[in-house]
């Protein structure tokens, strides 16, 4: 009998959303080699070898992949930021890949940048600035130079890692120098900041042909950071916007080189029309690729894209794609489209410790859920985010409608509670309002309280100085909670009413609590807030 060629896909990840890559190769009946630096990442385990090798050593991956021989048949990677370390190795052992000197187009910010100047491409305009340069730029530059806001991004990192928006001259040299350390080359660009509706995109580039495969809205909040607290497919942008965006984006891909592979655009319509903030020669992360837009359009993308990575057609993604009208366009356009809506959320916390998770499983038990899909543990530090990382999980929904997708993983979010250890530093000077001074209006409060809200709280405490011991907290608020400000809702999409409703599910009140200290951590911490007072006016509460 014939022995059986060894085949195998080497993935460089094992994190999450590496997953459906292994899944994809276990799939086409490859056997998957799996590398990451970190043996304790989430997918280890997922891989039938794992070897650990830092994605940025790109000569260790590639001596490494030709160790392998002719049974190496693709190299692969999805929501890293490591498509170069894919494309140079996979050029050493003349695999599929996109050229290397195009990877690297769009994993550099300034090499991206000048490209798509080159080539006409609209993006920010901006200026690069290495580690030693930082003082001399700013003494040189003045106070009057520079047009306010302006955002800071490190060349060489993804996750919204470093990045930030600097809105006066105060703010501008710490907001540089985080940049900076979060550069892995030590260098960052200024760019000019530009107003509009956000949109993420993904694409498969195939012999002259590219596919959008993934056109979503983006939900960016909390400035001077830009942090994506989910996002919505199909889009609900016009067609007109739409067709200029996926135009824009094409000629993106086109100006750094990509020519077989994927390929993912964060882009913005503003007053001008498109703007392309950045494009990696990759599948998206943020369970949009692997996620949302499987379940939204029935294609199996990550398959589909490590096809391509293997030098074979892609099946499905021809037989279900259809042409796109659009002129100038400089590949031949498709579309795989979605049939129904999905909807990706993520739940995040103030800071602290987490004590204990709440509600996991009634988010999962929502109508058109998913996923619940934990980033974070009991015992875990966590933070008000930053950056995209720093979140503590995600929901994924699908409906065929985009309003019940959209509205169901924000009541699922909604659900889930970190209660946190009392006697916490870091979740004491939140709830007190203590903010960095390059940092101000930040973090922001669980729920945006106006000074009218705020006057007649102090009234109300005035009258009643005391939340009471041994009575349900819906019962003693506010009656103004519930006239007024019902539609009111905090970063996890809770009202306020639904808040106290979750209070009185999880914590007993045990001694008196001072009116003013607990109304006062409601609106800066949310439920977080109240539970933390509460654990640490009574000892810890208990649930019912």
């Amino acid at each position: 009998m014939e022995k059986e060629e060894k085949k195998i896909v080497l993935i460089l990840g094992a994190g999450l959303m590496q997953k459906p890559s292994i899944e994809a190769a276990k799939e086409l009946g490859f056997e998957t080699v799996v590398l990451d630096a970190n043996q304790n990442a989430p997918c280890v385990d997922c891989a039938d070898r794992f070897v650990q090798i830092d994605l940025k050593d790109k000569e260790k991956i590639a001596q490494f992949a030709a160790s392998l021989g002719p049974a190496l048949k693709g190299i692969f990677t999805a929501g890293t930021d490591f498509s170069a370390s894919v494309s140079y190795a996979a050029e050493k052992c003349g695999l599929p890949c996109h050229k290397y000197e195009s990877a690297l187009n769009a994993s550099n910010k300034v090499r991206m940048r000048e490209c798509f100047k080159k080539a006409g491409v609209p993006s920010p305009e901006f200026t690069q600035l290495l580690r030693n340069q930082i003082t001399s730029y700013v003494m040189t530059s003045g106070r009057e130079e520079i047009n306010y806001p302006k955002v800071v991004k490190p060349v060489d990192n993804m996750g919204a890692r470093g990045c930030r928006m600097i809105r006066n001259f105060g703010e501008m040299v710490s907001s540089i120098e985080a940049a900076v350390h979060s550069s892995r080359s030590g260098t960052v660009i200024l760019e000019d900041y530009l107003d509009g509706a956000e949109y993420s995109i993904d694409a498969l580039i195939y012999k002259g042909t590219m596919t959008i495969t993934g056109f979503a809205d983006r939900h960016i909040y909390f400035p001077p950071y830009f942090i994506e607290t989910g996002h919505t497919m199909s889009s609900t942008v016009s067609s007109k916007k739409r067709n200029e965006l996926i135009l824009c984006f094409a000629r993106a891909c086109k100006a750094l080189g990509l020519t077989n592979g994927a390929a993912k655009a964060d882009i913005k319509y503003t007053e001008k029309g498109p703007v392309i903030g950045e494009v990696a020669a990759r599948l998206s992360g943020g369970y949009m690729s692997g996620w949302t837009y499987p379940y939204a359009s029935g294609l199996n993308l990550t398959k589909e894209a490590l096809l391509i990575a293997l030098g074979k057609k892609p099946v499905d993604l021809f037989e279900k794609r259809v042409e796109l009208n659009i002129k100038d366009a400089p590949y031949k356009l498709y579309e795989v489209k979605t049939s129904k809506s999905s909807a990706e959320r993520a739940w995040i916390s103030i800071p602290g410790k987490v004590k204990t998770i709440y509600g996991l499983d009634k988010g999962e038990n929502t109508e058109f859920i998913k996923n619940v899909l934990p980033r974070v543990h009991e015992g875990d530090e966590v933070d008000f985010p930053r950056n995209n990382v720093e979140k503590c999980g995600n929901v994924i929904s699908l409906s065929t409608d985009y309003d019940l997708a959209f509205a169901a993983a924000e009541k699922a979010v909604s659900k889930i509670v970190l209660r946190l250890e009392t006697k916490n530093k870091a979740t004491r000077e939140f709830l007190e309002g203590k903010e960095h001074r390059s940092e101000k209006g930040f973090p922001f409060s669980a729920y945006q309280a106006d000074e009218k809200l705020k006057d007649e709280l102090a009234a109300f405490c005035k009258k009643v100085p005391y939340v009471k011991a041994g009575k349900s907290l819906f019962s003693q608020q506010p009656s103004f909670f519930r006239e007024k400000y019902s539609e009111m809702k905090d970063f996890n999409h809770r009202t306020i009413s639904e808040t106290i409703k979750l209070f009185d599910d999880i914590a007993d009140i045990k001694n008196d609590i001072d009116s003013t200290i607990f109304y006062k951590a409601l609106l800066r911490g949310g439920i977080q807030g109240i539970l933390y007072v509460c654990d640490s006016n009574n000892g810890s509460g208990k649930r019912k």
